[in-house]
């Protein structure tokens, strides 16, 4: 018993060593959104927000837009050392809801910033991070995810609304 125990030991063994395994994490595509841009600029009752003049090492890699949920807009991004950032829209109208949702259950803070000439309050305390812009005549904006609040602060800062 303990010699067939060996023995089912080092073939265990050898198959660990010589089959081949990748321990890190795959490679995100990277989604071509224009598309789905133009679709929900056409279609949307608000601006609709997305960056330009981001650097090529943000990789978008989500993208929809669906018109029969609020006119929800969302645009998901990887940050080049690897966090999570997305840009939410809605108009949907228990804003609070959507802000829970699009934060991932994060609570306002009292803290609000100035970017560019938009004033967006930072939330926290959730699975995400988030920057949230409430004035935009008829929806609600939330940049949120798993990046530092810098990169949050960089894709609001390079979002246009058209």
């Amino acid at each position: 018993m303990i010699l067939s125990l060996g023995l089912i030991g080092i073939a265990a063994a050898v198959i660990y060593v010589f089959v081949p395994h990748d321990d890190h994490a795959p490679d995100i595509k990277r989604v071509d959104y224009r598309v789905e841009l133009l679709t929900a600029r056409r279609a949307a009752s608000y601006p609709v927000a997305a960056p330009e003049g981001l650097p090529g090492t943000w990789k978008a890699t989500s993208v929809r837009y669906q018109g029969e949920d609020s006119d929800r807009w969302h645009l998901g991004f990887q940050t080049p050392d690897g966090q999570y950032v997305q840009i939410e829209q809605s108009t949907q109208k228990k804003r609070a809801d959507f802000i829970d949702q699009a934060g991932q259950g994060a609570s306002a803070t009292k803290r609000t910033e100035k970017i560019g000439d938009r004033t967006w309050t930072r939330y926290t305390g959730g699975r995400y991070d988030a920057l949230v812009l409430e004035d935009t005549p008829g929806s609600t904006t939330v940049v949120a995810g798993t990046a530092s609040f810098d990169q949050l602060t960089t894709m609001a800062a390079a979002l246009k609304m058209q």
